[in-house]
This record gives structure tokens, sequence and C-alpha cells, in this order.
């Protein structure tokens, strides 16, 4: 089975390296690896073009933002699964999509798979700051607070050609509203690896400040509202919850 891991990046010379060298480092044959670039200015292509033939595919052209970006990687995918590791973020080691691989592999039936996250320091991938150990889908799961961690989520590309892609009027909860939709709506099989797949550097666009906290806690509940359920009155008050126990670990 091919496994099609997209990256999406821009302006973002600092850190490509070391995402891409984490795909290309993967003790797994078959894997076709594609980088979306939004037309970075800052010497983010100048970095990609060294490894030549090694990536499999690269777009460099102007987008509406990162979920365009991913949801064009998903339209050139050919892959049978798909992964997206964001161009900040590296695999734990070596051994990640060899054993996602053999998962689906031993399950035919297996639409999805996920397992766990440590976000680390910018400048210190061996710093963990906050830990996200998720737990096996149930029915209330979303409504637990819950949510699989996107960069650690691999999905059957013959579900995203059944469901939609990423939903390009969120800005910050595109993410969320997919997960919500094949998750809760469709109710695709999935499976959850207790194992650390990726460790991600602090950031990210919703908490880079309060107004994008703000908008991106709206963008969830509009993403319950559009596949027609009703969010917990409970659920940001838990949502926080979760993310506290994180640090706490």
């Amino acid at each position: 089975m091919k496994i099609s891991i997209i990256t999406v990046v821009y302006n973002n010379h600092k850190t490509i390296q070391t995402a891409i060298d984490s795909v290309l480092g993967q003790d797994y044959d078959d894997i076709e690896y594609m980088i979306i670039d939004g037309k970075s200015t800052d010497g983010t292509m100048d970095v990609i073009r060294r490894y030549g033939k090694a990536i499999s595919q690269v777009i460099s052209e102007p987008d509406q933002g990162i979920y365009d970006a991913m949801n064009k990687g998903i339209a050139h995918c050919t892959g049978d699964v798909i992964g997206i590791l964001n161009s900040d973020d590296v695999y734990a080691d070596p051994n990640v999509l060899k054993e996602v691989m053999q998962v689906f592999a031993q399950d035919p039936e297996l639409d999805m798979l996920y397992g766990d996250l440590v976000y680390v320091k910018n400048n210190d991938l061996n710093q963990v700051v906050r830990r996200w150990t998720s737990k096996s889908y149930y029915p209330t799961f979303f409504e637990d607070g819950h949510v699989p961690p996107h960069p650690s989520l691999f999905v059957k590309r013959e579900v995203y050609q059944q469901v939609g892609l990423f939903n390009l009027d969120m800005r910050l909860a595109a993410d969320y509203e997919l997960m919500l939709r094949v998750f809760k709506l469709n109710r695709y099989k999935s499976r959850y690896i207790n194992r650390l797949f990726v460790k991600m550097r602090l950031g990210g666009a919703t908490n880079a400040s309060i107004k994008n906290i703000v908008r991106g806690n709206q963008e969830i509940l509009r993403a319950w509202k559009i596949n027609n359920f009703k969010a917990p009155f409970l659920l940001m008050p838990k949502r926080m919850v979760k993310r506290l126990i994180q640090f706490a670990r």
C-alpha cells in the first residue's frame, strides 16, 4: 500500500528542512511525498529544491491559506492513505509510517487511524511542553471535549473522495470540522494507537492571539451547526479542561 504525505508551507525556511528529513527518513518504502508551497519569498523553495527528486511532487503557487493548500495536496495524491505533516512538525521516529501502514494492511475495512502528539519548544524538539494523549473514538467523543490530534491522523484517500475536503469558509477550525464530519456524521471506522506519532513545535495560527482563539471557538461551534448537530452547552469548558490536563502531564 502507498501512503501519501503532504506538507504545506509558506515562508518557513527555518524548519521546513526538519519536516522533510523526518518524512524522507521513514523506514517505509512506498511513500509519495508532496510539498505544497504558497509561493514563499524567504528562501523556503531553495531548501526544498536541494532535495531534488527525493520529493515526489512540489507545487509552488499562491493559495487561499493552509486549508486550501491541504486541499490541493489531497487532490493530487495517489496513495491509498493520506497523512498531513505541517512544516513545523516532525514524526516522532523513523518507524511511524511503517507501523501506521501495518495497521491498515491488517484491517482492510479500516478508514482512519490516529495516535498521540506532543508540543515541543521551537528550538528543541526534545523539550516537551504539552502532551496530547488521545483515546479511542466513542459516540460522545466530541461532546466530551475530545478531538483527534490532526497531524497524527491518517485517512484513506477514498474517504476524502466521498465526504469532501476542508471547508474553506473556515480559516482556523476547518480541520475540526472535517474530523467532526468523518468521525461523527459519517461514522467511518477508526482506530486509535496509543503511540507518539508527531512532535509539533509550539505556535499555530489559532493560538496566535486572543482574537484568533475566540474566532477558532466560534468556528468550532459553527462546525457543529453545519453538520446538523447541537453543540453541548459545556463543550468549550470541557475543551479547556482537556488542554490544561495536557500541560499538567
